[in-house]
C-alpha cells in the first residue's frame, strides 16, 4: 500500500526546492482546499503551482493532470485554477514545469525522455525543454 501522503509531500517539497533553486519567490498558501499547492512572485505576477508526483515509463516521464475524488472518481482542472504543473519525478530525481495551458484531453501527460523507436519527432513533448535546471 501506498503512503500517499508520503509522496505527495515529497513532491511538493522537491518542487518548492526547485523553485527556490531558480531564485524564485516562494508563498505557500495557507490550510486545505486550494486548487494550487505552491505559488511564486515572479516580477509582480503570481503564478500558482499543482504539483505532481511523476513516474518513469518506458522511456517518458508520465503524470495524472485530473484529481481524483474516491471511488476511482476524477474530475478535469478548471482553466483558472492554477498556472502550471511542477512535476517531480523521482526516478529522474528532476522537476519539470509544464505550464497547465498545455495540456490537452486525457488523464496522463507524457513528457519524453528517450527517442521514439520510429524516430518520430512531431508532437512530442521533450522533458528537456520543462525541466528546471539545478543551480550548481
Amino acid at each position: 500500500m501506498k503512503d500517499t501522503s508520503s509522496i505527495g509531500n515529497r513532491t511538493e517539497g522537491m518542487v518548492l526546492a526547485a523553485l527556490l533553486g531558480a531564485g524564485h519567490r516562494m508563498l505557500l498558501p495557507f490550510g486545505d482546499g486550494h486548487p494550487y499547492d505552491l505559488a511564486y512572485d515572479d516580477d509582480g505576477g503570481l503564478r500558482r503551482v499543482q504539483c505532481k508526483t511523476g513516474r518513469l515509463y518506458r522511456g517518458c516521464v508520465t503524470f495524472h493532470v485530473v484529481k481524483y475524488t474516491g471511488n476511482n472518481g476524477h474530475r478535469t482542472y478548471g482553466d483558472h485554477e492554477f498556472d502550471y504543473f511542477g512535476v517531480y519525478c523521482p526516478d529522474t530525481d528532476a522537476v519539470y514545469m509544464v505550464p497547465k495551458a498545455e495540456i490537452g484531453q486525457g488523464t496522463t501527460f507524457v513528457l519524453r525522455i528517450e527517442a521514439t523507436k520510429n524516430g518520430r519527432t512531431k508532437g512530442i513533448h521533450w522533458a528537456a525543454d520543462y525541466q528546471l535546471i539545478k543551480p550548481e
